[in-house]
């Protein structure tokens, strides 16, 4: 009998898809080859991507396994769409990479840092109880007990969880964190000149019971002179006095009433330690930093590691020594150290370094071989994050998987690109599938299949207006990337200024000392143009605008010290300095469009001017989805339920009642201008309510509308969720407030505003930052888009390279004087970009 022989599958045939605004479109995705999908921003790039070939893979695979094990990890939902086959298992890469936490370091986030413990506990020279040093031996790796040869002492040799500082291995001054936070006294009384019941002493305003004032009367402090005038007793009692308890009067804030209360007196010092004790998150934290100065642990000395896990050696290096390497350097040392172990350990050495070869060559290729294992994740940038995210997933050698990559060149230098593009190869050779979001035409072109979805945004966009290899793209009549992929068209949309007008209007000029790998700088801003910060990954773009610019400027401007390494700061007239990033708006989904903008205010108070609303009784606070008396009982405004699903994940679900709208029917009796509700109106896109306002006199309404309109955000609906926004949304959206305001006295600060962005989009982009710039604004973006440095007045380029090889500015000027000079990495490629 013949064996049956089946037919391999060679696509993915998605049939029906209406994942957010897709318009139940049907598209094959060719297996096993790079496919790119291309579109403007609220196309529905990442609703096909994302929302329908990530979903459907990855919940195939988890319903695969067991109920227990499934309840157990974070599902997906079941994707809008008709039917999707031969959809291999998924893993995706996403656009933000999660916040990390304060014990996080790039080798803890690489994994690499348990390989080097694994290495110093099984492979390294031990320290006995009495001190004395113990040769390495296979003890540790056999579970036995180990001989001191010196004291004959008995010891159990450190495991590897023995060396985790987020473990048994931190250090117990820090927690393993490698700095401590002491108060900084000359914080708690900054204005000597006031009394403390005028409010003298700030902790005993903002971290504890105002009554504190009375028990330290109570302690025998005059608390009715200026703060000035106590005497040296008096101000050690407020600083440093015992904690005694003490009767006191106490007086109502609101009324006459009095109680006899025994209370125990807190110093403003231990106010200040109390409060930090219980600060359980950021938010906590962040009500007492004002109060702190953070400095080195004088104990590890910045390592995280107890004194214990610092013991273990490899010819003369202690683990902390090997975590303060970068990458290259670790490449370098790690195949050496089978070589100095004795004979009987190497067989186990070349295992553990083997076993690293891997992820190190994935980040060199990533160019991020200058980060030092002990760099803190909290100062890596987007881009930075997002590629160890990347090593992470593609570290093991899988085979037929399916990668979704959202935007994966978001934070690369143009040099980093090709690594970018060389681990995207080996996936492809491994014989996985590859499916890109993408706007970086070079990662484009790379593609074997593109897929252009558009046309526009939001509801006009869900189709699928292009589809092939990248030269039927560029043919394609609808096709709207197809003229950036050829080179017919290019981003030129601003008028420049020359070089001599460039510091007509003055300069921002800033002077720092050494910080991280950042030398010693001295920077000159112009004032009133749009300046690029630019250079390859690790340079110090961000250590030099976001550590030292931003900070520097607001600490002049409130007349507080400046940062410890930043040494001079000259801004006159300027009064305010504001960071404009791509964080999420709101924390939940309360927050909206409609409310972010303020445009729900004025459509809440339209309403409850209308007739109906004034018969009802019905007033402004009334129509508030979230407070109001018209809301939706069922969801109270939030226009979704959680259903429990027993031993599945918890599934939200529009809210049966109101369909999402979140407010209750009543609400749908109130009706405005073309005999529309308010529900109904938040249900419109921007360019939609506009169209329907048009003819109504709120001015204050419409002219927000055209704010966000202008903002290239009109096909966002009124009622949709700040926190989904994307990067880029969320950036021009914090914008709306400032767009029709003087700017003479501002700075504007971009981290990167292309993220996320078509060719087409930064186009409005670079609209945007001209109204700002002809306000009066100085703006200054970090960025890699060629596009955006093409278009800048002035470009400082850091660099050349990155880590201890960066970290000075390489050379300043218009983009033709940057592409000019030789030693810039960046300007090779905006020289290109100048034609």
């Amino acid at each position: 009998m013949e064996p049956v022989r089946y037919e391999q599958p060679t696509a993915i045939c998605v049939r029906g898809a209406r994942v957010h605004n897709l318009k139940s479109i049907d598209v094959d995705i060719p297996l096993g080859q790079l496919v790119g999908i291309a579109g403007v921003s609220g196309s529905g790039k990442s609703s096909l991507a994302l929302g329908t070939l990530y979903a459907e893979g990855s919940r195939r695979y988890l319903d695969a396994l067991s109920t227990y094990t499934r309840r157990r990890i974070s599902q997906t939902g079941r994707a809008t769409v008709d039917e999707v086959l031969h959809v291999p298992a998924a893993l995706a890469l996403r656009q933000r990479p999660g916040i990390p936490g304060v014990h996080s370091t790039f080798g803890t986030s690489t994994e690499l840092l348990n390989y080097l413990r694994l290495l110093f506990s099984r492979l390294g020279s031990h320290v006995c109880p009495n001190g004395h040093r113990v040769p390495p031996s296979m003890d540790v790796a056999l579970g036995q007990m180990t001989t001191c040869p010196v004291c004959g002492v008995q010891f159990m040799g450190p495991g590897a969880e023995d060396l985790a500082f987020n473990s048994a291995g931190a250090c117990p001054t820090c927690g393993g964190t490698g700095i401590v936070r002491t108060v900084d006294e000359s914080t708690l009384v900054p204005d000597e000149s006031i009394s403390i019941d005028d409010g003298a002493v700030l902790p005993w305003g903002s971290l504890m019971w105002d009554l504190m004032k009375q028990v330290c009367g109570a302690m025998g402090v005059r608390t009715n002179v200026p703060f000035c005038e106590l005497t040296p007793e008096e101000r050690d009692i407020v600083f440093h006095g015992p904690a005694e308890k003490k009767h006191i009067l106490y007086k109502s804030k609101k009324g006459d009433d009095f109680a006899e209360l025994d209370f125990t007196y807190f110093n403003a010092i231990y106010t200040v330690e109390n409060a930090l004790s219980k600060a359980k998150d950021e938010k906590g934290l962040a009500r007492v930093s004002k109060f702190l100065r953070e400095e080195v642990c004088p104990d590890c000395h910045g390592t995280r590691l107890s004194e214990r896990a610092r013991g273990p050696e490899i010819c003369g290096k202690t683990l902390a020594d090997a975590t303060t390497m970068t990458l290259d350097e670790l490449a370098a040392w790690v195949p050496t150290a089978p070589g100095l172990c004795p004979e009987d350990l190497r067989p186990m050495a070349e295992s553990i370094c083997s076993e690293m070869a891997e992820p190190v060559c994935r980040l060199q290729q990533l160019g991020l071989g200058y980060l030092s294992l002990d760099r803190a994740s909290s100062t890596l940038s987007t881009g930075e994050r997002q590629r160890v995210q990347l090593a992470r997933a593609v570290r093991n050698r899988t085979c037929g998987v399916l990668y979704v990559l959202d935007e994966p060149s978001i934070g690369l230098h143009p040099s980093n690109v090709d690594g970018l593009l060389g681990v995207v190869d080996d996936l492809l050779a491994d014989g996985n599938s590859v499916v890109l979001v993408d706007h970086d035409v070079r990662v484009l072109r790379h593609a074997d299949h593109l897929i252009e979805i558009g046309p526009g945004s939001g509801a006009d966009g869900g189709r699928v207006i292009a589809q092939g290899t990248v030269a039927d793209v560029e043919a394609a009549p609808e096709t709207r990337i197809g003229p950036f992929l050829s080179g017919a068209r290019t981003v030129r949309v601003r008028e420049r200024a020359t070089a001599a007008e460039v510091f007509a209007d003055g300069a921002i000029r800033l002077e720092t000392d050494a910080i991280h790998t950042v030398k010693p700088l001295s920077v000159v801003i112009p004032r009133g143009r749009l300046t690029a910060v630019t250079g390859v990954s690790g340079s110090g773009k961000t250590t030099l605008v976001l550590e030292s610019l931003i900070p520097g400027l607001k600490a002049a401007l409130a007349g507080e010290a400046l940062p410890a390494h930043v040494r001079a700061v000259e801004a006159d007239g300027l009064a305010r300095a504001n960071l404009i990033d791509a964080t999420p708006i709101g924390a939940n989904v309360r927050s909206t469009v409609a409310t972010y903008s303020g445009v729900l205010d004025d459509l809440r108070r339209a309403f409850a001017k209308l007739p109906a609303a004034k018969e009802a009784g019905l007033k402004a606070g009334a129509f508030s989805y979230n407070t109001g008396s018209l809301r939706c009982p069922t969801c109270d405004g939030t226009g979704q339920i959680s259903l429990d699903v027993q031993f599945l994940p918890d599934v939200d679900i529009p809210c049966p009642d109101c369909g999402g709208a979140r407010y209750g029917r009543e609400a749908y009796t109130i009706k405005l201008a073309d005999d529309i509700s308010l529900p109904e109106l938040l249900s419109y896109t921007v360019d939609q309510a506009a169209e329907v306002l048009a003819e109504t006199n709120l001015r204050s309404a419409k002219a927000k509308l055209q704010v966000l309109h202008d903002l290239g955000l009109g096909y966002l609906t009124l009622g949709e969720a700040t926190p989904a926004l994307s990067g880029g949304e969320a950036q021009r959206l914090k914008l709306a407030s400032e767009l029709t305001r003087k700017q003479d006295d501002a700075l504007f600060v971009f981290d990167e505003p292309t993220i996320g962005l078509h060719p087409l989009d930064v186009e409005v982009l670079l609209g945007v930052l001209q109204r700002l710039i002809d306000n009066g604004a100085t703006v200054v973006v970090i960025e890699h888009d060629l596009d955006m440095i093409a278009n800048a007045d002035y470009v400082i380029d850091m660099g050349p390279g990155g880590g201890d090889a960066g970290g000075r500015i390489v050379c300043t000027g218009t983009p033709e004087e940057v592409a000019a000079c030789a030693e810039s990495i960046t300007g090779r490629y905006v020289a290109e970009e100048l034609g």
